[in-house]
């Protein structure tokens, strides 16, 4: 029987910051694991290496099912970010392994595809409407089916989603931005800019839209009540989702459909969502979900509610979790979309991924397990960055919401 030899936890900055755990076994088979948790990454490091890697060490790496449960259950502190994106990286990387020594790819042995290919929706942006126009008809030249739009709100210098270059960074102080936000120019703004957006593109694509937790849900009801003749894909996360029953204020207001869970890190972070139809996309990801193991498990829960997938697909998941993504993305029957924004040209000289965009559509490779290698010199040449998301104050100085 084979065993955990060595786990190895691997911080490095090709563009941003990204932590990886390389977990080899006594037959030489390596896997990978995405440990990144965006502006707290040094946390879920120190997590892994000084409370998790040795417990990993001399266990066999088949049972994955034990190991999140041992992971998960033996701490007694269970739960939140830091935790769940541990565990995420161990099990991921165990998934890794069972593929490679199966010689096949991780969707086989979740059951096998039950499509082609995952539809991914892109992002565009601009400072201004006219600029977002431009965004979106770059969008649709590259053959994307799905696209988010925004823009900046005029007079909000906090104007969520608006992509400086080819990548969308947000994390990019070595101390949180402030910036300013008001909601009232934003309601005024929003429907101004989608209507422009449907009025020059038409409807034969999908079109969502971010409104990053920063209502109420009764300002959320009225702006999805708003955008219904524009026949959005989603509104994505509309108000804070601690109060899960908040949504039914929203669902009763509107026909908008509605997505939520990127910050979810498990399965009761969404139960009574999902279980009461509150939503109908679950953005719930491998990386802060607790792993493939974890998000199958809520994907599955959807499925018995109607409730479709979309899981969060930014540049702080690194090509691991996202061809992790990708795998669970094409064997569930639920699948919505798949969030994809692509990483810094730098990232790729670390890591190899082998999952392809075509089409607006990401298809995995049949390499065995996750189809990703990982170069540790090219890791170290990039060391820790320190990076944090912005800081939103409303016009009164007050701290708001993301």
């Amino acid at each position: 029987m084979a065993t955990i030899t060595e786990a190895t936890v691997i911080v490095t900055s090709p563009g941003r910051n990204f932590v990886t755990l390389k977990v080899t076994t006594s037959d030489g088979v390596t896997g990978l694991g995405d440990a990144t948790l965006n502006g707290r990454e040094l946390a879920v490091a120190s997590y892994l290496r000084d409370h998790l890697v040795p417990l990993l060490i001399g266990r066999d790496p088949a049972r994955i099912e034990d190991m999140w449960q041992y992971l998960y259950k033996g701490a007694y502190w269970r739960r939140g970010p830091v935790t769940m994106t541990a565990i995420a990286a161990v099990d991921t990387a165990l998934w890794d392994i069972k593929g490679k020594v199966a010689g096949m790819p991780v969707y086989d042995l979740l059951g096998g595809r039950a499509r082609d290919g995952a539809m991914v929706y892109g992002h565009a942006s601009g400072g201004d409407v006219p600029e977002l126009l431009d965004d979106v008809a770059r969008f649709r030249d590259l053959g994307y089916r799905a696209i988010r739009a925004q823009a900046a709100v005029p007079g909000s210098p906090g104007s969520y989603g608006v992509r400086k270059g080819v990548v969308y960074e947000p994390a990019a102080a070595s101390l949180p931005d402030e910036q300013t936000w008001s909601t009232e120019d934003y309601l005024d703004f929003a429907p101004r800019l989608l209507t422009a957006v449907r009025e020059r593109f038409g409807f034969d694509f999908h079109l969502l839209h971010d409104v990053h937790h920063r209502l109420t849900p009764t300002e959320a009801g009225r702006l999805g009540h708003q955008l219904e003749d524009l026949r959005l894909f989603w509104m994505e996360d509309p108000t804070p989702a601690e109060l899960q029953e908040s949504f039914r204020q929203i669902r009763q207001a509107t026909t908008t459909p509605i997505a939520v869970g990127e910050v979810f890190n498990s399965i009761w972070d969404c139960q009574q969502l999902i279980t009461e139809r509150l939503i109908d996309y679950i953005r719930a990801t491998v990386v802060h979900a607790g792993g493939i193991t974890h998000l199958r498990r809520i994907f599955h829960l959807a499925e018995l509610y109607q409730v479709r997938t979309g899981s969060h697909g930014a540049t702080d998941l690194s090509p691991v979790s996202l061809s992790a993504n990708v795998h669970l993305d094409v064997t569930v029957p639920n699948f919505g979309v798949q969030e994809y924004m692509g990483h810094d040209p730098l990232a790729h000289e670390v890591f190899r991924p082998t999952y392809e965009l075509r089409d607006g559509a990401l298809y995995p490779s049949d390499a065995p397990g996750l189809g990703v290698e990982l170069d540790e010199e090219a890791a170290a040449r990039f060391p820790y960055d320190p990076k944090y998301l912005p800081v939103n104050r409303r016009t009164d100085g007050s701290v708001h919401d993301w």
